[in-house]
């Protein structure tokens, strides 16, 4: 479904964005997938947006099980975490946003209605590549903070995990890519709408497909991961470059994968209680940490045959998603970040003492990276 917004709304990504975007350069998109056993029903639906709050996903999986009659604990709702679109929460929104927002649940709602009536047989396998275009982007300055930069010491995952859907006669219908890194290339200077490397990637895929497929994107855990190129005065063509170096690494992964038929379906959700912190003052290092209210956080674990979906309400960083892949029992594993809310950052117990722009505005307490692995990792084993 094309959700690029048709009324003037503000962009997301930046607090100092306060006017409509003045132009479109690409359309955005959501893609919904549906899978069924003949027993369980799931969707996923991916978003070209910055994230989807918590409150909008609650209703639109409850709207979307009385439409379709998938149960709504069978949803995930996901966002690629793209800063060049349109806000889609907020307050004092204007009439056009609020128009906007219901313009955007309906067409998801639409999207996952659409593919729970299209279903067929098909055949799917995974597989794994390597994209070196991101990099850690909490740097360590002069005056001793920790800024955002280009940290090539720093642990960044690089792996691009790609699931390809095809029908029975073994025919791609679906190409699924899954990168950790967030959707900055563009930046705050840029104001046009535009999906940034993730859109990018999603035409470079098509085309080599003949455009006959759909290509969902999602961020893998990203919260200190930046792209390797921008923001700067040439965004489009450093977001054009992304889109097609990732993307040929996708379609090289997808030619070697093997599709088979699938198996069971089954998902799970939890929401844990994060203790909540207070914003700090600036980014310096060793701030004492005030406790906040209490912060909620989604995990949710899909299960299509042998290839796992381990969804995140946040903003995880890069170690904690690295992690959970490395200890978990299941290695078709696949780290969705954005997915069924916002939790906001969500960091390792490491980085509060250092300070920087993430741990001066995450809302949770260090403790937060054992509660979130420890839990989906018994999810995990739970549905193995």
């Amino acid at each position: 479904m094309n959700i690029t917004p048709e009324m003037p709304v503000r962009m997301s990504g930046y607090a100092d964005r306060k006017e409509p975007f003045s132009g479109i350069h690409d359309s955005l998109y959501a893609v919904a997938l549906v899978f069924s056993d003949g027993k369980n029903k799931v969707a996923i639906v991916t978003s070209d947006l910055i994230s989807l709050s918590s409150a909008f996903c609650f209703e639109t999986a409850d709207l979307i099980e009385k439409e379709t009659g998938i149960s709504k604990e069978n949803i995930m709702l996901s966002s690629a975490h793209n800063h060049g679109g349109p806000v889609v929460s907020g307050n004092n929104v204007t009439p056009d946003e609020v128009m906007y927002f219901s313009r955007l649940q309906k067409k998801i709602i639409q999207a996952v209605t659409e593919a729970s009536q299209n279903l067929q047989p098909i055949l799917l396998g995974s597989g794994k590549g390597i994209c070196n275009m991101n990099i850690n982007r909490r740097a360590r300055f002069a005056d001793g903070n920790i800024g955002l930069g280009r940290n090539p010491d720093g642990p960044c995952d690089h792996d691009v995990l790609v699931v390809r859907i095809d029908d029975i006669d073994h025919n791609p219908l679906a190409v699924f890519v899954n990168w950790p890194c967030h959707g900055t290339v563009s930046g705050k200077g840029n104001t046009y709408i535009t999906g940034d490397w993730p859109g990018a990637t999603a035409r470079v895929v098509e085309k080599a497909f003949g455009n006959k497929i759909v290509v969902p994107v999602t961020a893998g855990a990203s919260g200190n991961i930046n792209p390797i190129y921008g923001p700067n005065e040439s965004y489009f063509r450093d977001m054009d470059a992304i889109g097609m170096l990732l993307g040929e690494e996708v379609i090289d992964i997808s030619k070697k994968i093997h599709t088979s038929s699938g198996g069971s379906v089954k998902m799970v959700k939890k929401t844990i209680l994060a203790k909540g912190k207070k914003g700090l003052k600036d980014r310096s290092p060793n701030q004492k940490l005030e406790s906040g209210d209490d912060v909620e956080i989604i995990l949710t674990v899909l299960k299509v045959g042998d290839i796992l979906f381990a969804g995140i309400s946040g903003e995880l960083f890069t170690e904690i998603g690295m992690r959970i892949k490395a200890e978990s029992v299941m290695k078709n594993i696949i780290v969705t970040t954005h997915c069924n809310g916002t939790s906001g950052y969500l960091c390792t117990d490491e980085a509060y003492p250092l300070g920087g722009y993430e741990i001066m505005v995450t809302k949770t307490m260090p403790g937060t990276e054992s509660l979130i692995k420890e839990n989906l990792l018994g999810m995990i084993k739970s549905i193995k």
